[in-house]
């Protein structure tokens, strides 16, 4: 399986200095050309510490950095008319439907337009709660990563953090 991330997911774990997490993942692991420049080019042009951290994870090989083919798929057509998804959205969730892989989003309307084009999707909190569940973060690790998350901006419902900390809790 291959993973195609997104840009919250990279920011937020930048932020939290958690990019290690992405490591209990399978390869390949993926970031759109249109991600790359939206998190990295523009984001060390305008000095962010997180895109240094991420663009530090593409030179170390963590993700790579691949072109989208623009295929005329029924598929790739829908998703750059969609009103809902900046054109990073787009090549995430393009990327991911050719590749056959998991897209790594956040944002609603790119879950549902994901869904609707029958394309698997996971979120920053999988990362972390897989990262636990591998032994590779304890859960009191786990939990701080995500609070930092949360300190940085990341948005999660109270409904949804409460569930996630309860699975972290599980894996004591």
């Amino acid at each position: 399986m291959s993973w195609v991330f997104d840009a919250t997911p990279l920011i937020y774990l930048a932020k939290a200095e958690r990019l290690d997490v992405i490591e209990t993942l399978t390869e390949p692991r993926v970031v759109p050309e249109a991600v790359h420049r939206e998190v990295v080019t523009t984001g060390v042009e305008q000095g962010y510490d997180d895109a240094r951290r991420i663009e530090r994870a593409v030179e170390n090989d963590l993700v790579d950095v691949v072109a989208v083919e623009t295929d005329d798929s029924p598929v790739t057509t829908r998703l750059a008319e969609h009103p809902g998804l900046s054109d990073a959205d787009a090549a995430v969730l393009a990327s991911a439907d050719a590749r056959d892989a998991v897209a790594v989003m956040d944002e609603s309307a790119g879950r549902s337009a994901a869904e609707v084009e029958d394309i698997e999707t996971r979120g920053t909190a999988y990362l972390v709660l897989a990262a636990v569940k591998d032994g590779r973060l304890s859960t009191e690790e786990g939990r701080d990563a995500v609070d930092a998350m949360i300190d940085h901006g990341w948005y999660v419902a109270p409904d949804v953090y409460t569930k996630i900390v309860g699975k972290l809790e599980s894996f004591e």
